[in-house]
Parts: C-alpha cells; structure tokens; sequence
C-alpha cells in the first residue's frame, strides 16, 4: 500500500462521511459553538455538591494571576494554617513574591553551574539543548519548595507584597532567560579558550549579580527582618518585632518538614512500584535536596492522602488539572465532557499510556482540604486552588475520585501514613531519570 494518501482514499472517507446523516447535525452543531460547549455534561454538576463529610479550616483563596507558581502557592497554602491555628487567626497568607524570589535566583544559579557541568557536551546535543529550554522557569516541586524555605525562611505576605511582575511573569521570564543563555555562551566560550573552572565560577558571581539586580528591580528587595503585627480573632492586637524570615518560620511554623514525603503514581513500565527515582537537573537550590519521589499504586497513594485529611491536616498535590476540567464550575470529573460522542472517535489511551506518549503529565499544583467519604470510601474531593475567587465555586474546585485516579500524580505526606516496607524503600538509592522524563514536567521541563 502507498506511504502517501491517495485519492482513492479521500473518495472513501469522503463517501463514508456523507453517507452519515448525523455527521451533517453534529458539524453544524460544533461549527456553531464549537466542540467543548457541545460536549460538555451536566451531570457531573448534580452528583458532584459542593460538601463533604470532612472539611478542614482555611485562609481565604489567593490567586497566583498570571504565572506559574502554584507549587509555591499551594505549598504556602498548605503550611499557613499552621500559623492560622497557632496564633488564632481567620486568615493568614505568606509572601509567594518572596519565595519566588529566592527561587528564580537559585534556579539562575542552578542552570549556570549545569552549563559548567556539561561545557565539554556539544551545545547541539539534547542534554545541553534541554537545559537551555528553560532556565528560570516559574514552575517547581515540592522538595524545591522546601529547599527554599530551609535556606531563606518566610515572610507574611505583606511584608514583600505582590508587584506587577510577580503576578505577570512572561516578560521578566523571557529577559532572565535571555540573559542567562547569553551567560551560557559566555562561560562555553571561556572555557574554550582555556580559563579555569575557578576563573568560569567568578564569571557565574557576577553574572548572578546582575540576575539579583533584574530581580529586585521587578520584585522587590527581599526583607531581612521585620515586625510581625497582627490582630486575632479575639480582636486582641500583637506585636513581634525584629524578626528574621528563617526565625519566623521556625517560631510560627509547628511542622517538620523533613517528615513529609512525595508519594507519586506513575503506572509505567519503567518505574516499578516501590521504588524511588529523582530527575536528572531537576532542582533549585544547589546543595539542597533533591527531588525524590516513592512510586506506588493509586490506592496506596489515596490512603495516604485519606488518611492525612480525616487527621484534619491538608494534602499538596500534582495533577494534569486541564484534562475534564470545566473552569467555571470547578468540577474536575472523567464525564464532564464526552468528545468521543460529539466527534464520533473513541478515545482509549489508559494511564500509562498516556504519560508514555506525552498525552498527560503533572501541569499543576493544588491542596486538598476536604474529602466526601461513603461507607469508608472516598467519593469525592474539596481542593483549594489558586486561581482566585472567579473560577469554581468562589476558588474552590472538586474532584471526583475516579478522576483523581486517571489524572493526580502525585500527594505530600506524612511518614507516618506509610507502611513499613514503603518507609524501608524510602531509604534506597534512587533510580534517577532523564532531564526530560514527564515526573519533571510541574517544573515547568516538559
């Protein structure tokens, strides 16, 4: 048979379509108002109610506008009700612009000492060409997050409030980028005429000095010590004065970080369960700890996450969050739009599959704060996001539990929600992948 599409062929798919009475209704239908609202279903709107038989106070919904750090959103989010509790508060939010800070300086140092580290690869290969891809992206991990805090603390929100450019990142992006792969060929082409790695690092200093100088003239200068002033729900007012970020969190903050966990669901054949694996120059802060993930089942991965909402506690979690998901009503459910009826095509890539052919990955991070249990399992979840109060049900969304089966990848919790044999695997060498494997993708590498 020809490797080309023959005439022969458009005759019979053309025939085979008008042949079809019902192709004619569904095109008039979809060129009118186009596929998505045809497809979508009411149905997901009754069975998925707004309520749950376990909910977990919170702060008020924030919005990360128009950029990509719902990983530091969501992990802010997840710790703030530490403080909310501690110092009796309706409401409480940490500065993001200050952790984005810190992180898109870590990350300008992080690429240029991976251009250091591969200046002998050939610019056109893929490794050094997926390094240049993206240095300072917005987006990141949950073990970033907690590099960020253990090396710079954190700051209430208004003590380095939002700017134009924390919450419209393109531009600042795009000249961070520009600079920093204009560092790249600078450092290659030092190398190749001979300077030393001491001299090609002294290079990196002042190069990271102007990234600091482009960060704080759209960020703002980061604080070193402040006044912590609040009013509780008592309307009693407090005052702590000169506090450092690092002694902020560590006096408001009753959480031990290095007893959380990322426990991922990855079904493909080259991760086997039980295991753990890290991404190959996936990461922030150098010297700081890797990114590690566990591997395990969905159910296992779910009964942990269950486990630490019912002990009133939130869960961060990673999701492809634009696969049947209808911003509007918040509602994330596997029958919410039937593009298979409206198109007349079956659409069949399972799980593993789609990760394997790059059809899903994680793109997003939010935090479960509610859970919807029937005889002793979950039907449906809250999830607090951050987009605002427009989208869903005033910010919040809802996720049905077969939906968190074919599209959450990945929860933080506790050790102690982890089997035996699951804390011994803990303790292994991970398994690392490549630069460009779909586990990386929340960072922004996909």
């Amino acid at each position: 048979m020809s490797s080309s599409i023959s005439s022969d062929l458009i005759d019979r798919c053309a025939q085979e379509y008008e042949g079809n009475p019902q192709n004619k209704i569904m095109q008039r239908a979809i060129i009118k108002n186009g596929i998505r609202d045809i497809s979508i279903s009411h149905e997901p709107a009754i069975d998925m109610q707004y309520t749950f038989s376990h909910e977990i106070e919170t702060g008020q919904i924030t919005a990360q506008k128009s950029s990509g750090r719902c990983w530091l959103f969501a992990g802010l989010n997840t710790l703030r009700l530490a403080v909310m509790r501690k110092l009796n508060l309706e409401t409480f939010e940490f500065s993001q612009n200050y952790a984005m800070f810190w992180d898109k300086l870590e990350k300008a140092n992080y690429f240029l000492e991976s251009i250091l580290e591969t200046v002998e690869e050939e610019v056109d290969g893929r490794l050094v060409m997926w390094l240049l891809g993206a240095p300072v992206n917005d987006g990141g991990q949950w073990d970033m997050f907690i590099n960020l805090l253990e090396k710079y603390g954190a700051v209430p929100k208004h003590i380095m409030p939002e700017t134009f450019q924390s919450g419209n990142t393109g531009i600042m992006n795009y000249l961070l980028t520009l600079k920093l792969r204009e560092d790249a060929a600078r450092l290659r082409e030092a190398f190749r005429a001979g300077q030393s790695m001491d001299e090609l690092r002294a290079m990196k200093e002042e190069m990271l000095g102007e990234v600091y100088r482009i960060l704080c003239r759209s960020l703002g200068t980061p604080p070193q010590r402040f006044d912590f002033e609040y009013r509780d729900k008592d309307k009693q007012f407090h005052r702590d004065a000169d506090l450092t970020p690092q002694g902020f969190l560590h006096k408001y903050v009753d959480v031990k970080l290095d007893d959380y966990v990322s426990v991922i669901n990855a079904p493909t054949a080259d991760k086997p369960y039980g295991k753990t694996y890290t991404v190959q120059y996936l990461g922030n802060v150098r010297g700081g700890g890797i990114v590690l993930y566990l591997n395990v089942d969905i159910q296992t991965l779910k009964q942990a996450a269950l486990a630490q909402l019912m002990d009133g506690e939130p869960v961060w979690f990673g999701c492809d969050v634009g696969k049947m998901m209808d911003r509007d009503s918040g509602i994330m459910d596997m029958g919410m739009f039937d593009y298979g009826s409206a198109l007349d095509v079956e659409f069949g890539l399972n799980k593993a599959e789609r990760l394997d052919y790059r059809e899903s990955a994680m793109s997003h991070a939010m935090v479960f704060t509610g859970v919807n249990v029937v005889d002793g399992q979950p039907v449906r979840w809250k999830v607090e996001n951050s987009w605002g109060k427009e989208p869903g049900n005033e910010g919040w969304f809802i996720m049905s539990d077969a939906w968190f089966d074919e599209y959450l990848y990945q929860v933080v919790v506790n050790k102690k929600y982890l089997s035996q044999e699951l804390l011994e695997a803990l303790k292994q060498e991970p398994i690392q992948l490549k630069p460009w494997d779909p586990m990386g993708s929340l960072a922004g590498r996909f």
